[in-house]
């Protein structure tokens, strides 16, 4: 048997419906670095992997409806006229899923004027004909009528993951019926989501009873006069030609004229290079994981001459006036603990390496560093700054960052690995980290120093040669400004803002898990009482024994291992069973508490504070992450979550933490660039924006009419605008039907017309230019603009329209972090800047320079850029990050 043809066709359009219905719940937490939209993708892959697993196909094929036009709506105007418009969520993501399946090394297929049903028809009959046992997989019923004794019909049931195989017995046993009468059957019942009627008034049972008894419709027909008078004999009669069309309509082609052979469709396994490629793209950690696979790696191919470092020679490092490269080595991310195992100095005639890093606070060294009239290139300035500082040492006169100049020129290019970075611009020369060091944990010390060496003298050399290659091509896109004004700048602000870290008081953080662990026995006693045993709450396993099969609540999605117990699983079932919301409270306790509690107290360091890590170069729009903790998203829509922030409190005696942040940014700089008089209006008169919208979209005459529950539904479709929101997606945040959403979003744009305006000028400009950018010329390009492929090119769009508004918003608050920094040490305050979090700035000051503060941070955000709405500053005091009152 092992020598078996196996054939796979999967119907490609039914299977991602089935996909992205089976996981839109989920959808906002599915979206790649891009903003794409992935759940469909994510689900889809995970069927793939189970069908493949189970089938071991020798050929496999994925077929896809060409479009809506096909012979069956030349003979029937109206088939499948009753469907609704697919979501554009899952429009997006069909080019993906095409992909996907290159990456796998499976053939998609189309045929115009044909659905994907004909093809798999076609070719299944052509491989029995050729001895292969044929696997269908689909969520459509209809083809079980292809079912025979080599072929079975798997149909997706409870998403995608569990399926029912159809074989002539399993039909028989159904339905009553041989596959082939099942066109019979659908010619007189007809078929709603198809929109054919068949007979009126007949329904399955009716028209089981027929096909029983007459065969067909052939012989329901050629015995139709013998019935006894009836309203079924009338209703047959009068709709004769309907049942025929109706049974036509049904019958699946095969011999559509396929121009793709069993040949072409040999399944040799995935390719991983692309599989690798394609996970990063859709930001699929969990599958890049699974997948254990080294990338593929730059070769380097010249040994360069360097000097070793010595006290002997350290003054023959300094005597040039030219740019040096410059870089301090450590084997992991973390800069603020990693070991300092090395560092390298110099330019193609002079390279100097050492792995004894204290020779850079030799007074020759540590002079020519700080000193900012000695111009330096590094990679990552803000990794070397912080690094030095550890030494006593605080680095000037770097000038350029390749790591930063690679991002801007193409934001995807977000690799902190210096061999990557050099390889995206076709520098093959050096290798990465994971080349020469191996895998994290793995990485040992001591390295070997030849090695150690010859590789840190040849990311020495990649910066130095890169350097003046791309810095013409930022200045040629305009971009060199936003290089030196903002990025560098800020890197070093952020450097400081890391070096000074934020004190956390690990005695109330303990005392928060306290409270935690006997708030989670409480809950823990609860969901016990509840499912009357005790059980292992954490094991979705167990979890799933409990809900489905002892409370016998409805399953909602199966997994490899059993049955899901996920958020979104469980977000539908809480109106079912009391137990279901228990242990989603005890979720999200046992989460605050792994992570923010027992998270950061790991996190604090020797001088009792956290040193977050601020990744610059992630976000395709600009925004600032934080890692190592991430201080950015900290739960505070959950009280559990914002008490976490009585925890961070400043760092002396008689000191207050106090923030600002910007109101509505992201609105204020859509009314600034959409130039719309009304939104501009609303801000100048410092009206609620969200009340004035919900005036409009509700047919209100004043703002005292509007409920909180109206102004809910204004702010997500204000914010849903900005990211460029269908109507399916804002159904979906606020729980309205589509068609409710459709009419919100026309009359948002009748109360704002300059935005209507905006996003058609501006999806015309990306098309001319290839590109958007913000207020201050970041740019982001989108190849796929001019995309044949609709879906494709309306993801583009949408991402067009919200760019220039986030973006800009995450440069305003970069341009006054960069000016706030240079006005506290220009008015001599104590006060430092700590965090940023999105909109928002948090310092600590003395008591005393509080009242300073309240005028002086305000009038600087205020200032950081020019627009023609005023941009709102909220501001507060209080001794811990939790007690700041705006």
């Amino acid at each position: 048997m092992g020598s078996q043809k196996k054939l796979l066709l999967v119907d490609g359009n039914s299977v991602a419906f089935r996909a992205f219905f089976a996981m839109h719940q989920a959808l906002d937490h599915f979206t790649n670095q891009a903003g794409l939209h992935t759940n469909a993708i994510y689900a889809f892959k995970n069927m793939l992997d189970i069908i493949l697993k189970k089938i071991e196909p020798t050929h496999v094929l994925v077929a896809f409806d060409a479009g809506k036009t096909t012979f069956r709506t030349e003979q029937f105007a109206d088939y499948k006229g009753g469907r609704s418009k697919t979501p554009p969520e899952l429009t997006e993501q069909f080019p993906y899923i095409r992909e996907l399946l290159t990456a796998y090394g499976i053939q998609s297929y189309e045929l115009a004027n044909f659905e994907a049903d004909d093809i798999i028809g076609t070719l299944a009959k052509q491989a029995e004909a050729d001895g292969f046992t044929v696997d269908i997989v689909t969520g459509d019923r209809d083809l079980t009528q292809l079912t025979t004794s080599q072929t079975t019909v798997n149909i997706t049931v409870k998403g995608v993951n569990e399926i029912e195989a159809y074989t002539p017995e399993h039909v028989q046993e159904k339905l009553g019926l041989e596959p082939s009468q099942i066109i019979d059957l659908k010619g007189l019942m007809g078929d709603t989501s198809d929109n054919y009627p068949g007979v009126t008034k007949v329904g399955e049972k009716t028209a089981l009873k027929l096909i029983t008894e007459f065969g067909n419709i052939e012989g329901v027909y050629e015995h139709v006069d013998e019935m006894k008078k009836s309203k079924l004999k009338e209703h047959l009669i009068e709709d004769r030609d309907l049942a025929f069309t109706s049974k036509t309509l049904a019958t699946i082609k095969r011999d559509a004229p396929i121009t793709i052979g069993l040949d072409d469709v040999v399944y040799n396994g995935p390719d991983m290079a692309a599989l690798v490629a394609f996970y990063q793209e859709m930001n699929f950690k969990s599958f890049l994981n699974q997948l254990d696979v080294a990338p593929v790696e730059p070769t380097a191919t010249e040994d360069y001459q360097f000097t070793v470092l010595t006290l002997d020679n350290i003054a023959d490092v300094v005597t040039t006036t030219e740019n040096v490269a410059f870089g301090i080595e450590m084997l992991t991310d973390n800069y603020h603990t990693a070991d300092l195992i090395g560092f390298y100095i110099g330019r193609p005639d002079h390279w100097y390496v050492s792995d004894d890093v204290t020779l850079l606070t030799e007074s020759v060294l540590k002079t020519w560093l700080e000193d900012a009239k000695r111009p330096k290139a590094v990679f990552d300035v803000k990794r070397n700054q912080v690094a030095v500082n550890r030494l006593g040492i605080h680095l000037a006169g770097v000038q350029f960052d390749l790591l930063l100049a690679s991002y801007l020129l193409n934001t995807t290019n977000n690799s902190n690995d210096l061999g990557t970075v050099a390889n995206l611009h076709q520098y093959q020369n050096v290798q990465t980290d994971e080349a020469v060091y191996g895998k994290g944990a793995k990485r040992a010390v001591p390295v070997d120093p030849t090695v150690l060496y010859q590789h840190l003298i040849q990311k020495a050399a990649a910066i130095y040669k890169l350097a003046p290659q791309l810095t013409e091509q930022l200045k040629k896109h305009q971009q060199f400004d936003l290089f030196t004004d903002m990025e560098l700048p800020l890197a070093l602000v952020l450097a400081d803002m890391e070096i000074t870290g934020i004190r956390v008081d690990a005695s109330r953080l303990q005392q928060m898990g306290g409270e935690f662990s006997q708030t989670l026995k409480i809950l823990e006693e609860k969901i016990y009482a509840e499912a009357g045993e005790t059980f292992n709450i954490n094991s979705p396993k167990q979890l799933g024994v409990i809900l489905f099969e002892k409370m016998g609540l409805p399953v909602i999605k199966k997994t490899k291992t059993g049955y899901s117990t996920a958020v979104d699983v469980l977000e539908q079932l809480k109106k079912d069973a009391p137990i279901v919301q228990t242990i989603l409270d005890y979720r999200q306790i046992a989460k605050i508490q792994s992570t923010y509690v027992e998270g950061l107290l790991k996190s604090i360091h020797q001088d009792n504070k956290v040193h977050t890590r601020y990744l610059q170069t992630l976000t395709q729009t600009g925004r600032l992450s934080s890692v190592d903790p991430n201080l950015q998203n900290i739960p505070v829509r959950l009280a559990e979550g914002r008490k976490i922030r009585q925890a961070f409190v400043p760092s002396q005696p008689g000191w207050q933490m106090f923030a600002s942040d910007y109101s509505q940014i992201e609105l204020r700089v859509l009314a600034h660039i959409s130039g719309d008089a009304n939104m501009q209006e609303a801000f100048k008169e410092d009206r609620d924006i969200h009340a004035n919208t919900a005036m409009k979209i509700f047919g209100l005459s004043s703002a005292d009419e509007v409920t909180p529950d109206m102004r809910r539904q204004a702010k997500a479709t204000n914010f849903g605008i900005v990211y460029g929101i269908s109507d399916y997606g804002l159904s979906q945040n606020i729980g309205i039907t589509r068609a409710e959403a459709k009419r919100f979003i026309e009359a948002y744009f009748e109360q704002y017309p300059g935005v209507h305006q905006f996003m058609q000028d501006i999806v015309k400009k990306a098309r001319e230019e290839g590109y958007v950018e913000t207020l201050f010329h970041r740019r982001r390009y989108l190849p796929d603009i001019h995309a044949k492929n609709f879906n494709l090119r309306s993801f583009a769009e949408r991402t067009a329209m919200n760019t220039p508004i986030q973006g800009s918003a995450a440069d305003i608050i970069k341009m006054a972090m960069i000016l706030m920094q240079a006005e506290l040490k220009k008015a001599g305050l104590q006060a430092k800047m700590l965090l940023q979090v999105h909109d928002e700035l948090i310092f600590e000051a003395p008591e005393s320079e509080i009242p300073m503060l309240e005028k002086l941070v305000p009038s600087v955000m205020d200032s950081a850029v020019s627009l023609a709405v005023p941009l709102k500053v909220e501001s507060g005091f209080g001794p811990t990050w939790y007690d700041i009152k705006k």
